[in-house]
């Protein structure tokens, strides 16, 4: 004899097997409060974009103006940045009038003018971090010394062996070269 249980379950449908079981019927609508809801949060958005959008703009604004006053206080430096070295080289000026005007000087004065008037020019230069170059007896270097002449010596060949005119640096930077006479090596 079969045996046939008591109790049986109803069977699901094919639409019943592949409707998720948190579906909502197709036939209901969101409540009003999710409308509300919706609603409340594009509005708190929108605040915030707008409050978002306002720190961009003030951002940007005062980027500019720090731009701005960056540009013009370069331009300031390059105008006025020889300043100070213009203001010790005129103590230089003055002292070179005071000379020319000085009639009944002596030849000891005008070269104890001179000597002072040279110890204030290499004062503003130091300041200015403008340097001599004096390269006698230094190999030649064509950055920072310019070769008038060649000569025969008994130093070195390509060594400085005379210089016409000192050159100058400015920090690390040739102002002027050295215009120099360089040795080469004697001929039999």
């Amino acid at each position: 004899m079969p045996h046939t249980p008591e109790h049986t379950e109803p069977v699901p449908t094919d639409h019943e097997m592949t409707a998720p079981a948190n579906a909502m019927p197709e036939a209901e609508s969101p409540p009003a409060d999710a409308a509300v809801d919706l609603a409340a949060l594009l509005q708190k958005t929108e605040a915030e974009a707008q409050e978002l959008r306002d720190a961009f703009l003030r951002a940007r604004a005062e980027t500019e103006n720090a731009r701005r006053q960056a540009r013009e206080e370069i331009a300031k430096a390059g105008k006025f940045g020889i300043e100070r070295f213009a203001a010790d080289l005129l103590a230089v000026k003055d002292a070179l009038e005071l000379a020319l005007i000085t009639e009944s000087a002596t030849p000891q004065q005008m070269r104890d003018g001179v000597m002072l008037t040279l110890k204030q020019l290499n004062a503003a230069f130091e300041k200015a971090h403008i340097q001599a170059i004096d390269p006698r007896g230094q190999p030649f270097d064509p950055h920072r010394h310019e070769a008038m002449q060649m000569i025969e010596s008994d130093a070195p060949a390509h060594t400085v062996v005379e210089v016409f005119q000192r050159g100058y640096l400015i920090h690390d930077r040739v102002l002027r070269p050295a215009m120099v006479i360089v040795a080469k090596e004697k001929t039999s």
